[in-house]
């Protein structure tokens, strides 16, 4: 059985082909600038390691852009598929899905519904997600298709971990509270984390760091809190975002600066972070580079996203009474050495101690990065999205 697992956003489409007999990754690829200048195509053959690296192909909407997809997985040179009839199921990456959902879904007209309702929620995303599937479901008739949600994981918070302190009618009438996101991400590196320590009856703390980055804990497999908040926007300090933030300095700078709601929403989301800090980019590569060589700016910028980061894992042993594990993931958490120290370093009350050098190392895989004399486990795991979106879709299209 074979799933197609599609990640839309408002202007592209991330694809990959898994076969879940072995769960074998068979292709993946990406769509970029649909529907606006130089659309790109990405697309590799995961067997032969063949691929298309950036091409650019006339891309209007998403439904040209999944045609070519389809029509590149079929190819008779670097396709991996001879029919699409190969395609058992479709599962799709959604970034929010409210109060409706704990868990993954076969999408069917009501599902689309409360997507379309709960889109202001997510309004960068949801409407680009919706788009996907519909036009999944005109290209490919017939086939089921399963939502995952990066939501779902996190809705074991308690209400006193997700509820926010303003008038309770704005959480009634309009729902505002704590969502949290990278959920696939969170749970599939916990499982990982609690399979590495032997023991169900666990705590563990996984740090997601890429350019978006969120921390949660996680006490026997389920959710005590998370860092992002309603939006994406909340929580650490990130490549682009500012984290959490005085509500009140974002009102005091849109009056000094004579900003729109839409100019600060943007300033928040896409010039602040390590970009609006350092100045010079938003990409840690660059940021690590640059603080090496001495750079004032990039130092601050590094010390704050470390320092924010142990903010949150020191709070959240407070709200599990403890930690057996802190587990790294993503694009930063996995291979960034410097970060992964520095932020350890100030934790050694907890009984943290990283053994520096294997974690210099930069050995691939599922790594334990922590002493014999730690108090506490640290790991290094290589984040499955995808995988975990496959294995939702099969597990619910199987039968």
């Amino acid at each position: 059985m074979k799933v197609l697992v599609i990640n839309c956003g408002s202007s592209s489409a991330k694809f990959e082909l898994i076969d879940m007999t072995n769960e074998q990754s068979l292709a993946k690829g990406n769509c970029e600038r649909i529907g606006i200048a130089n659309p790109i195509f990405s697309y590799k053959n995961l067997l032969t390691g063949e691929k298309i690296d950036k091409m650019e192909v006339p891309m209007e909407n998403h439904t040209v852009a999944v045609e070519l997809i389809l029509k590149t997985l079929q190819d008779e040179k670097i396709g991996v598929i001879s029919s699409v009839d190969e395609i058992d199921s479709i599962g799709h990456r959604i970034v929010h899905g409210g109060e409706y959902y704990e868990k993954s879904v076969i999408v069917d007209d009501e599902v689309i519904k409360n997507l379309e309702e709960i889109a202001p929620l997510a309004p960068l995303h949801n409407p680009a997600h919706i788009m996907g599937i519909k036009v999944v479901q005109k290209l490919l008739p017939g086939k089921k298709n399963v939502v995952v949600f990066d939501t779902a994981f996190h809705q074991t918070m308690p209400g006193k971990a997700y509820m926010y302190p303003y008038p309770y009618e704005d959480y009634t009438d309009l729902k505002v509270r704590k969502y949290g996101f990278h959920g696939t991400s969170h749970r599939y590196v916990s499982e990982v984390a609690r399979e590495m320590l032997g023991k169900e009856d666990s705590k563990i703390i996984v740090c997601h760091l890429g350019n978006g980055a969120s921390i949660s804990a996680v006490q026997n497999g389920k959710v005590v809190d998370t860092s992002m908040g309603m939006t994406p926007l909340a929580g650490v300090m990130m490549g682009t975002r500012t984290g959490d933030v005085d509500p009140a300095s974002v009102i005091y700078i849109m009056r000094k600066r004579g900003l729109s709601l839409d100019e600060m929403n943007t300033r928040m989301n896409k010039q602040s972070g390590i970009l609006g800090i350092f100045g010079e980019s938003s990409d840690f590569r660059d940021l690590d580079t640059a603080r090496r060589e001495g750079n004032e700016r990039a130092v601050l910028a590094y010390e704050m996203f470390c320092y924010r980061i142990q903010l949150y894992i020191g709070a959240y042993v407070a709200a599990m009474n403890g930690v057996d594990a802190i587990a790294f993931t993503g694009g930063i958490g996995e291979n960034s050495v410097g970060a992964k120290q520095h932020i350890c370093e100030a934790l050694s009350y907890f009984g943290i101690e990283l053994d520096k050098e294997k974690n210099e190392q930069r050995l691939p895989g599922n790594v334990e990065l922590s002493t014999k004399n730690s108090k506490v486990k640290i790991y290094k795991i290589e984040t499955a999205e995808e995988l975990v979106i496959a294995r939702d879709t099969y597990k619910l299209t199987k039968e």
